[in-house]
């Protein structure tokens, strides 16, 4: 009896110990449940983010313009602010003009007037002798926009070609119609008389000089009449 009555104690010891850790167990396995479910409460949230940054987006799209587009055969009228002469130039070089007028599409100012512009000598030859006149082929590059944007652009080319020692003709290739015309006929001024004609129907004043050597030069403020060949999405 005596000896039953000393193992009851330890083997009470060892069923406290036994439930002590099954109620640890059972916590932990709670505390593991609880962190669980904590994520899919994060993504319910998600929609929620998801449906406010589309309408800011949308608010966004409202206050910011929409990209404009410069059809194929737009009109770009350009006064030139340097002398470009086949005496000196060679293709590939640049020259600065800016807007003569603005450009408008739709109602819409795309660019103003005065917008600088950048252009390119597409081909210059200097005078020779006798059936080698000289010759220019100029076209456009670039607009910039009123934040200081540069907006390629693709032009026709307007060429000029000197003709003739004594008569000092001059032919002017190409325009913003992309027809040619001859101008000038005769000269009847002296070395550096100017010579100047329509080009295409509303295309502007195209001003040309014929030199004694027959160097084509076309001065500064000289108007010119490009056409867009290809259309262009301008954005500010």
């Amino acid at each position: 009896m005596s000896k039953t009555t000393k193992r009851t104690p330890e083997k009470m010891r060892f069923l406290w110990s036994r439930t002590l850790a099954l109620i640890a167990v059972l916590a932990l396995l709670g505390f593991t449940a609880g962190c669980s479910t904590q994520p899919s409460n994060t993504v319910s949230a998600d929609p929620g983010g998801a449906a406010a940054a589309k309408k800011d987006s949308g608010l966004l799209s409202r206050i910011l313009p929409s990209p404009m587009t410069i059809p194929s055969r737009t009109s770009i009228s350009v006064r030139l602010l340097q002398t470009i002469s086949s005496r000196s130039a060679k293709a590939g070089d640049e020259f600065d003009a800016e807007l003569a007028t603005p450009v408008i599409v739709e109602g819409k100012t795309v660019f103003p007037k005065s917008a600088r512009v950048r252009g390119r000598v597409v081909s210059a030859k200097d005078s020779g002798r006798l059936q080698d006149p000289g010759y220019l082929q100029l076209s456009l590059d670039a607009i910039q926009t009123e934040s200081g944007k540069w907006i390629n652009i693709q032009t026709s080319s307007i060429s000029a070609k000197g003709q003739g020692h004594t008569k000092r003709n001059l032919t002017l290739i190409g325009g913003g119609a992309g027809t040619g015309a001859l101008i000038g006929a005769i000269a009847g001024g002296g070395k550096g008389a100017a010579i100047g004609a329509g080009v295409g129907a509303g295309a502007g004043t195209a001003g040309a000089y014929a030199t004694g050597k027959k160097d084509v030069s076309f001065p500064a403020e000289t108007k010119l009449t490009f056409s867009t060949t290809r259309e262009v999405s301008v954005s500010s």
